[in-house]
């Protein structure tokens, strides 16, 4: 079932038969979904149809290697750079212009258990190239599965005769609503953690809150850059005039995620500085405990080391009352020194 690498738009394109990167590919005719059997043939009815109000395809890919990609390069004649970044992924946020294309890079994030037990954020990326009659989604990672955004779209055709830009905004929406459900999550754990931090128990993990100091750092990464590639979707010629309101709305919704994760973060710190505070105190508490018995316990050892010296001569070694005496005067000030500390707070 595979082929050789198309050179021209007419050729057919057939992918891998063991582990196919190919996930989903149609045209869609004013709104309206129609199914190839293949990716040229796609682009073959799209190009045919002038008389569509509006006519493109879209290929959905996952972690497609370099073979498969360059041949839908041969076909929507994607610029070589962008097709490298789609391969390598592991690229940050950002919007690109190659001649009559656009290439987007979005971060997807998923909240998940880590090896050590807590929940970590891991990340992926989705790579749009858009195009005139043509959009081309490259997943790669676990997260955002684009089955759903499809599905929901082709039950919306008045968005889809919007065109690509519509897609485009679809991936968007979907991406920043996985941010804002993994930032709810991790601002949940946070309000957790904080609420065992100023427990009575004080049984506060420092551990945890260094990891989730971490995770939303790497959350940071994610969610921050991608404003700048939002805002300028708004002004470009490939999206159309009533398609920018949508976008505008999805930047809304990120710069909530990006306060939200802002916040959560100033939150950490506090709770990371409080936790480090109070493992201070105690350790201090226990101090003061350890050097008070000490100091209680330095009389009676002076004391006897005094008397335990081998000299002839001391006027008390020959008294009657003198053994007497001196055990009560070590068991005097004993006691006084331990009700002071008590008194102080140190025991």
């Amino acid at each position: 079932m595979r082929s050789a690498r198309p050179d021209l738009p007419g050729h057919d394109i057939v992918l891998r038969d063991d582990r196919s990167a190919l996930i989903d590919c149609a045209a869609y005719l004013d709104g309206v979904r129609v199914d190839t059997p293949s990716v040229a043939k796609a682009v073959a009815l799209v190009r045919e149809n002038t008389s569509a109000t509006q006519a493109f395809v879209w290929v959905g890919l996952y972690e497609p290697d370099s073979a498969e990609l360059e041949s839908l390069s041969g076909v929507f004649g994607l610029h070589h750079l962008a097709v490298e970044d789609a391969i390598n992924a592991h690229q940050r946020p950002k919007l690109e212009r190659y001649d009559d294309m656009l290439f987007a890079v979005l971060k997807t994030v998923g909240y998940v258990q880590g090896e050590t037990g807590g929940d970590c954020v891991e990340t992926g990326e989705i790579m749009v190239f858009l195009g005139a009659d043509f959009v081309v989604t490259v997943r790669h990672g676990d997260h955002c599965e684009l089955a759903r955004v499809r599905r929901r779209l082709e039950q919306n055709p008045d968005l889809l005769r919007m065109g690509p830009a519509a897609v485009v905004h679809a991936v968007a929406d979907r991406v920043v609503d996985d941010y804002l459900s993994v930032s709810d999550e991790m601002q949940s754990e946070l309000e957790d953690l904080e609420a065992i931090v100023f427990a009575e128990s004080r049984s506060s993990d420092i551990s945890r809150i260094y990891q989730l100091k971490r995770e939303l750092i790497e959350m940071k990464r994610a969610v921050t850059p991608l404003a700048g590639p939002l805002r300028q979707l708004t002004t470009r010629r490939l999206v159309p005039t009533e398609m920018r309101e949508y976008f505008r709305d999805v930047e809304d919704h990120l710069v909530r995620v990006r306060e939200q994760v802002e916040s959560s973060n100033e939150l950490c710190n506090s709770v990371l500085q409080a936790t480090l505070a109070q493992s201070n105190a105690i350790a201090n508490q226990d101090m003061r405990k350890i050097s008070s018995w000490v100091a209680i316990l330095a009389v009676p050892t002076m004391i006897a080391g005094v008397y335990g010296m081998n000299f002839d001569f001391m006027p008390e070694t020959k008294w009657t009352f003198g053994y007497p005496l001196i055990v009560g005067l070590m068991v005097t000030i004993c006691a006084l020194l331990y009700r002071g500390f008590r008194r102080n707070g140190w025991l």
